[in-house]
């Protein structure tokens, strides 16, 4: 296993939840963290808490993304968690709500890889992040089952065509943390109930647990091309 210390690590969505328990660890362990996102506030917050630089980025705009990763003169290690999406029925949902999870979960990861590939190291890593969802849909939602699957062959792709540099996907499922912290009390519960009932481990993940994964797949030097899916076992039921 590699270590951090002295290297540069890239979280877009490094502002809360998931992207901010990887750049807090990976600070800890010694590496130069860079955070990017949409809400100036919330990076400066999260920068000055573990000792990281951060700048604006929106994922959904290649002239944005060209100017954050332009401003870097290396990326040992890209982790690219941030997206806003919305989710529900093909039946209900109208067409551009449907493409929502494409336009910034698959596409904003396809095109921070691409703006971010020139200054990638040669012994570096991306992670991209998927969901649990690409194996089993947990309801109506086909159009995010899709784009989850989607991201997994995403990663197969591009470890073909960057390598040496690896590429891996990370594919939580229902975890305890800031994704579900605004949400109604009552919704969450009962989600996290069935998603319980669910799992082979019955209960739903916390953020530390994807960063684990995600932190393996930084410092693994021998893994690519792979998916992991920290789900408690949710994929296999």
């Amino acid at each position: 296993m590699s270590t951090l210390e002295d290297r540069t690590v890239v979280i877009i969505g490094g502002g809360s939840g998931i992207g901010l328990e990887v750049a807090r660890r990976a600070a800890l362990d010694g590496a130069k963290v860079h955070l990017g996102g949409r809400t100036p506030a919330k990076l400066a917050d999260a920068a000055s808490a573990i000792g990281a630089t951060w700048q604006a980025v929106d994922s959904t705009d290649q002239d944005s993304l060209a100017a954050f990763f332009g401003a870097l003169d290396r990326v040992d290690h890209l982790f690219t968690p941030g997206a806003s999406y919305v989710v529900g029925p093909l039946r209900e949902l109208s067409d551009a709500d449907a493409a929502s999870p494409f336009e910034t979960k698959f596409w904003g990861q396809y095109h921070a890889v691409k703006h971010a590939a020139p200054r990638l190291a040669p012994e570096g890593s991306i992670v991209l992040m998927s969901g649990a969802a690409s194996v089993r849909p947990p309801g109506a939602a086909p159009a995010y089952v899709a784009c989850n699957a989607a991201i997994e062959g995403l990663g197969r792709g591009l470890a073909v065509e960057l390598a040496p540099v690896r590429v891996n996907v990370v594919a939580p499922g229902t975890i305890d943390g800031n994704l579900w912290a605004g949400r109604p009390a009552a919704v969450r519960e009962a989600s996290f109930a069935q998603y319980s009932r669910d799992t082979l481990l019955h209960r739903v993940g916390r953020e530390s647990e994807v960063a684990d994964a995600v932190l393996y797949l930084f410092g693994n030097s021998y893994t690519t091309g792979s998916t992991l899916y920290p789900d408690g076992g949710f994929a296999l039921r």
